[in-house]
């Protein structure tokens, strides 16, 4: 249950949502059209939301309480006690649908469609032929996307400048042993690719998609004093980065610290050589993490700013999301053809007394205007705001399985859990995750390198196997609860755990995160079918036959049915 309305306080607007967007739309002609099937066709001049609640994720309507008077939670996996600087702290949504007045009704019509007619009418070659068909490159080589943004196609263009104001790919896909992404002629385009426990539910493979994630520092953090670029420098700030994300240690191949300007990395008191980069931060008692290389240098100018649980202003993340593909040995793969390519990118430096008044803020808009819906701040171009500093920006297949980019409204979708749940870090999920040394390639790599098979179900720093504890919270394996291969292979009838099935998890996990090949080609034929209609705003699950354990309404205050908030637990793996 996702709440997830942060009100114009958080996004720095003053105007009512609807009417805010419907006088730019009124402004810029936005037509709206419709396609033949009833769909709304891509409009990338269209602003007005026909679902003003788009932030808000299906996953919110998820029905808790089972008609054997039985309550699932999995809400504690995004709604839950925070970390500062995120000031969202929400366990209170595990209680309680505690929506505005308009999203109350389910907007999400996707999830009540019967496709199974439609599937059964696709044969395992064709779509097993169709995910393997690659839509980033080119047969050239090339990325098929930044040419046709080099030649922009006027319906894309929503300032008419002639020119793609946003996020043009630049990444390879071509890694090195350690992570490191090279364009076509080899050169380092800056992205690393690192391996991260997926987050629960929705996000494991056996739900629908597979994904990967990259991550690029701004360009400074490349280079030496000098300015030239230092792959030790980059890889150093990359640590730095992540201790004071994770707020904890964390290890690193062995440097010389004096080569890197005397930064005292590992804090031993001594300059010397250094295998980790040691967290002690706090500033208030005179103790600071220092960036190294061009970066220190502008980060004692206040010109590049560090704090624990906040990414630096420039960072950028790829994320791509795909079907899910078997290689020979049966394992799950990412497929060629991408579904969605999504970035975001830290544009705005926020102190924590900033986040801090945009949280209180929130909170008292959302006391004295209850059902006022959040206005998400952007265009198609440059992407969406999330209220805390980071732009969202992302392309989707067209009905010919084409990268395109994403409506203003379908951006709209990334927004609520990016910048209104407690569980993220600075709005990110996936780099507090990280695999750590212990990992392959100290879990600086891709998943095209080596798969998730083996990979032991995280520890908790509460002692608790996370995705044990989702299971055992949840009683099943997605938040619909309609994954029937993990409840049939986790659970029995009466809905009690599987200890040895557990056991067996806790050392693999895919043997809980991979489907079956039979269900993986229902779940591709599913996303196809939403494809071809281009229904993105109508949701985005692959949903095979209509959920069950959804409610399509609900009441005001409406209470979910657990009476106390679960932990969702810090990772230590």
């Amino acid at each position: 249950m996702k709440l997830l309305i942060l009100g114009a306080a958080m996004a720095a607007m003053t105007l009512d949502g609807s009417a805010a967007v419907a006088m730019q739309d009124a402004r810029e002609g936005g037509t709206g059209a419709s396609s033949a099937n009833g769909e709304r066709a891509a409009s990338y001049f269209h602003r007005k939301l026909d679902n003003a609640s788009a932030y808000i994720p299906p996953q919110c309507y998820t029905k808790t309480e089972d008609g054997k008077g039985g309550v699932h939670n999995p809400c504690f996996a995004c709604h839950t006690e925070s970390q500062r600087p995120n000031f969202i702290n929400d366990p209170d949504l595990q209680l309680e649908y505690a929506f505005s007045e308009d999203p109350r009704v389910n907007p999400w019509g996707n999830l009540f469609k019967d496709r199974r007619q439609a599937i059964s009418a696709i044969s395992d070659e064709d779509i097993v032929k169709y995910i393997r068909t690659g839509n980033y490159f080119d047969k050239a080589g090339g990325i098929a996307l930044a040419d046709r943004l080099k030649d922009l196609p006027a319906d894309w263009d929503y300032n008419h400048n002639g020119e793609w104001d946003g996020f043009i790919p630049d990444v390879g896909f071509n890694f090195d042993e350690q992570g490191f992404d090279r364009d076509a002629d080899g050169r380092y385009t800056g992205w690393r690719s690192f391996a991260y426990y997926p987050f629960v539910g929705t996000f494991w493979p056996a739900n629908g998609s597979t994904d990967d994630v990259l991550i690029r520092l701004p360009r400074a953090m490349m280079l030496d004093a000098a300015g030239s670029f230092d792959l030790n420098v980059y890889k150093v700030n990359l640590a730095v980065v992540e201790a004071m994300i994770r707020e904890r240690r964390v290890d690193i191949e062995p440097v010389d610290e004096a080569g890197l300007g005397g930064v005292d990395l590992d804090k031993d008191g001594k300059i010397g050589t250094a295998s980790s980069v040691a967290y002690d931060w706090a500033p208030r008692e005179q103790r600071f993490m220092w960036y190294v290389g061009k970066a220190h240098e502008m980060q004692q100018n206040a010109r590049l700013h560090l704090a624990a649980g906040l990414f630096p202003e420039g960072t950028e993340f790829v994320h791509t999301v795909r079907y899910i593909d078997f290689d020979d040995r049966g394992q799950v793969r990412l497929s060629p053809r991408i579904k969605e390519l999504r970035y975001a990118r830290k544009r705005q430096w926020l102190s924590y007394a900033s986040l801090r008044a945009n949280a209180d803020k929130e909170f008292k808009e959302k006391r004295d205007f209850p059902n006022r819906l959040r206005t998400v701040r952007g265009d198609n171009e440059r992407g969406v705001s999330n209220g805390q500093g980071w732009t969202y920006a992302a392309f989707i297949e067209d009905a010919g399985g084409d990268l395109r980019p994403q409506t203003y409204e379908e951006m709209v979708f990334c927004v609520g859990c990016h910048g209104g749940v407690g569980a993220t870090r600075d709005g990110i999920f996936s780099f507090g995750r990280r695999l750590g040394k212990e990992a392959f390639q100290r879990g600086w790599y891709h998943w095209s390198q080596k798969s998730l098979k083996g990979v032991a179900d995280p520890l908790r720093a509460d002692g608790q196997r996370e995705y044990t504890a989702y299971l055992q919270a949840n009683k099943a394996g997605d938040e619909f609860r309609s994954n029937t291969e993990i409840l049939h292979r986790y659970f029995d009838p009466a809905g009690k755990p599987d200890q040895d099935r557990l056991r067996e998890m806790q050392q693999d996990i895919s043997r809980l995160l991979w489907p079956s090949p039979q269900r993986a080609m229902q779940l591709n034929k599913a996303y196809r079918l939403i494809v071809e209609e281009q229904s993105f705003v109508q949701g985005r699950d692959p949903v095979i036959q209509p959920l069950a354990n959804v409610h399509r309404q609900l009441d005001e205050g409406q209470q979910t049915g657990v009476l106390t908030p679960l932990p969702a637990g810090t990772l230590v793996d």
